[in-house]
């Protein structure tokens, strides 16, 4: 998802603030400084993919795990760009069939400990990624929409680990979107309980055939991502579907 965040970003939020204030959200259309790379957004497309190969579903998280916990971010003013980035009162989420399994499967392994997964951010609709863009346009900061990113092909997701019985987070270190070296994996001035949460995820995610984003402990995502098109389907209608099928 997010990429290196430095000091600049101080800069660039103030910036972002000011800029919410006072501008609607902005289209792509607006902006040239990426080329638009092929995107699924025909409901009628995305179908008859998912008629040819079933893998490529998307699948709402919790009908397949239905005690995970979420605290989806963007869709609350709670993240790096204090503005809603999905639809208020957004409370689903989704991946890709593939990674919704691989995913019950690390919870169903945390379970055994007591642990559970929380989710920040799963599927992102392509022109979110595009807003990013139009907001910050910097690499080191957000995905280029010119690639497409893990959270658009539905195989990515950003999450931590919770008890199950408090719900309280495991400590990580720091929380999600913290753009410092502190946030990356190999950053080991951190206490023996954050560096054992952390390979704890890691570990987990890793075995269940999850790739990990090194500057960022919170963010794993399917190798391969190539099979998957980018999508552009806004949650509502993906909900409507998975109202009338089981994953």
């Amino acid at each position: 998802m997010l990429t290196k965040l430095r000091k600049p970003f101080c800069i660039c939020l103030c910036s972002i603030v000011i800029f919410s204030t006072f501008k609607p959200l902005v289209t792509a259309a607006q902006d040239t400084t990426f080329s638009r790379p092929p995107v699924i957004d025909s409901w009628e497309k995305y179908n008859n993919g998912v008629k040819t190969d079933s893998t490529q579903a998307m699948v709402e998280l919790k009908t397949l795990i239905p005690n995970l916990e979420y605290d989806l971010r963007y869709a609350s003013l709670n993240n790096f760009m204090h503005r809603l980035m999905y639809p208020a009162g957004t409370k689903v989420t989704f991946l890709r069939r593939p990674a919704a399994r691989q995913l019950q499967q690390v919870q169903t392994e945390l379970a055994t400990q007591g642990f559970g997964l929380k989710i920040f951010d799963a599927y992102r609709p392509y022109a979110v990624t595009v807003l990013f863009w139009e907001l910050v346009k910097d690499e080191r900061y957000v995905a280029n929409p010119s690639k497409g990113s893990g959270h658009n092909r539905g195989i990515a997701v950003d999450l931590t680990i919770i008890d199950l019985e408090t719900k309280k987070e495991l400590d990580m270190g720091t929380g999600f979107d913290n753009f410092t070296d502190s946030a990356h994996l190999d950053f080991k001035n951190l206490s023996a309980d954050v560096l054992k949460n952390r390979n704890l995820l890691r570990s987990l995610m890793e075995k269940h055939g999850f790739v990990p984003l090194e500057t960022e402990w919170w963010h794993y995502y399917l190798p391969n991502s190539n099979r998957f098109d980018v999508l552009d389907i806004p949650f509502t209608r993906f909900q409507r579907k998975q109202k009338s099928t089981n994953p």
